[in-house]
């Protein structure tokens, strides 16, 4: 089946996916601590896509990268699919994600690398058929090729089917579509919709005007406030 196909049956495909309350987080620089983040509310329903805009060094990513667990706020609160933030982080059937660095493995097929969280053993549900999704993303014909074999732009499709195989309540996605030419750009934000249809959160960190028409809402991070871009 498809992701629309199955999607529409969870239990998660209604209700608040994501909710930050006051998330702070500060660097040090040669000029002093600068808070990327200063005390940013958001919320992400079940089944919407959320684009958010930002300059370079805005703190697009740190935001991702806090939601995933990856990162702990120097304040402030983050819940997912219902629960808080806490040293442990989330299965990947919770929370998946396309970072910029892609993070295939070089050891696995790009067939392996897709199916991967489904054989981590902390998934919930059967996910989608993995050979469908690769033919979506077109990457199929690439499946016994390892990382280092293909592209810079097959790799981040591959990546993102990695994220979308088993459907998952929070996708967060950075600049998913960067290395795509315009068709492919699309195919990757129509597989992105296909997964809010079907319940799943989606939350993009991207300069792309495309994503930004895909988009339900697009936000602006600046000065470490998340706004509606004007």
């Amino acid at each position: 089946m498809t992701t629309a196909d199955q999607g529409v049956d969870r239990a998660a495909a209604t209700g608040v996916a994501l909710e930050l309350a006051g998330v702070v987080k500060a660097f040090a620089t040669p000029a002093g601590v600068r808070r990327v983040l200063d005390g940013v509310d958001l919320s992400v329903e079940a089944g919407e896509v959320v684009a958010v805009a930002g300059r370079s060094g805005s703190g697009k990513t740190t935001l991702l990268t806090i939601v995933a667990g990856w990162e702990r706020p120097d304040a402030g609160s983050v819940v997912v699919a219902g629960a808080e933030g806490g040293p442990r982080r989330p299965a990947w059937s919770d929370v998946a994600v396309v970072p910029q660095s892609l993070g295939l493995l070089e050891e696995l097929t790009v067939a392996e690398n897709v199916t991967l969280p489904g054989r981590l053993g902390n998934v919930r549900g059967a996910g989608d058929d993995p050979v469908a999704l690769m033919r979506q993303l077109a990457v199929d014909q690439l499946a016994d090729r390892h990382p280092s074999e293909i592209s810079l732009g097959e790799q981040q499709r591959a990546a993102v089917g990695r994220a979308a195989v088993v459907r998952p309540r929070l996708l967060l996605a950075d600049e998913p579509i960067a290395h795509q030419d315009l068709e492919l750009a699309e195919a990757v934000m129509f597989l992105l919709r296909q997964l809010a249809d079907g319940g799943t959160a989606c939350l993009v960190a991207t300069h792309n005007e495309l994503a930004f028409e895909a988009a339900d809402r697009v936000l602006e991070l600046h000065e470490g406030q998340l706004r509606p871009r004007a």
